[in-house]
């Protein structure tokens, strides 16, 4: 009976002693524990930004993975396991630096206290500088491409979108344009270092702009406040600036864009939306007035030989209708059509007609 006992107890046995064979300790360093992460990260398609890490971080990365190798289900289990309760265990990140600090509270402070911390601290504007560069107007790049040598100016236009290059170009005096053209043709051999150098060495030139109070140059706010004055103070304001600043004075009237000036900034594709955009009691109120000005009249014939025929008559019978407008209600009811012409055009809805320029069709 105790033979036969301790033959049925034997399968029993050598499990226990299967149980009990110990299992090997875990024992990796940190950066063995981050290469097998991101390994198996990777394998299971995650999409990490380890472009973002510091150069040399990157490298050691690199460098463990090419060392490591089998690595046993056990182990990746401790490893993974070791993560996920560090995960758990976290509450809250701040950023490293000042620098992430800036990029964490990019359009929450204001555009000074970023500088002055950024000239304290001794850092540049984080971020690709490529795309800084991209964001740029025309005019600004007109003027990067025009200082700079005829191969960073190469370098740059190939940076570009390929609509906004070919727009900067248009806008080059021919010889340089030919030449940057040219010098494109030359840029095969070019390294990927050459032009980060380059784009870099062009956002350092932004960073060391102060920063402006105002989005616009004086001439255009001046501009924008006389568009929006009487005419009378309009005439008077224009008259002191001929005898003060001859020159401030043309710029200035180059910006100014009133009633008047609808037939020449507007082009007649834009016309029913710009029609669209005023309320209708301030739009009959405006071509009413228009009616008995002959400056204006031409602007409310403009707009409405370029809608539809029935629309148009519907709009003439509501002008008779309407009949006398005071002449300040007049003019705050064509400035409110100014008005929404300028808010389209800031959206980006329509597209004014630079002064000076003729009114495509």
């Amino acid at each position: 009976m105790q033979e036969r006992s301790a033959t049925t107890d034997l399968p029993a046995r050598r499990a226990d002693k299967a149980a009990a064979v110990a299992v090997p300790p875990v024992s990796f360093g940190p950066s063995e524990k981050a290469a097998i992460v991101v390994r198996l990260l990777l394998n299971e398609g995650a999409d990490l930004p380890l472009e973002d890490l510091p150069e040399d971080l990157q490298l050691r990365l690199a460098r463990q993975m090419g060392r490591m190798g089998l690595i046993e289900r056990h182990a990746l289990e401790a490893v993974v396991e070791e993560f996920a309760q560090a995960l758990d265990g976290i509450g809250l990140t701040f950023p490293r630096g000042i620098a992430e600090a800036l990029s964490v509270l990019d359009g929450t402070i204001s555009a000074e206290t970023a500088e002055r911390l950024r000239k304290e601290a001794g850092v540049r504007r984080a971020g690709d500088p490529w795309l800084r560069l991209q964001a740029l107007p025309l005019d600004e790049l007109k003027t990067i491409a025009e200082t700079e040598s005829t191969e960073v100016a190469a370098v740059l236009l190939s940076k570009l979108e390929t609509a906004k290059a070919a727009e900067l170009l248009g806008h080059l005096p021919g010889p340089l344009a030919r030449r940057i053209t040219y010098a494109i043709s030359q840029t095969g051999a070019v390294t990927p270092d050459a032009v980060d150098r380059i784009g870099l060495s062009l956002a350092s030139q932004l960073d060391r702009k102060p920063p402006v109070a105002f989005a616009h140059a004086p001439d255009e706010r001046i501009g924008e406040i006389l568009t929006q004055s009487a005419s009378l103070t309009r005439d008077d304001m224009l008259s002191g600036l001929d005898e003060t600043d001859a020159e401030l004075a043309k710029l200035v009237r180059r910006a100014i864009f009133t009633f008047p000036h609808i037939p020449a900034r507007v082009t007649p594709r834009d016309v029913p939306r710009v029609i669209r955009a005023v309320e209708q009691d301030q739009l009959i109120a405006a071509l009413t007035a228009a009616k008995d000005d002959p400056a204006s009249a031409a602007a409310a014939d403009f707009l409405l030989a370029n809608l539809s025929t029935r629309m148009a008559d519907s709009l003439r019978e509501q002008i008779e209708e309407r009949g006398t407008v005071r002449p300040r209600d007049g003019e705050i009811a064509m400035g409110a059509v100014v008005a929404a012409i300028r808010d389209l055009a800031r959206a980006g809805e329509i597209e004014l007609v630079p002064p000076g320029e003729e009114t495509p069709d």
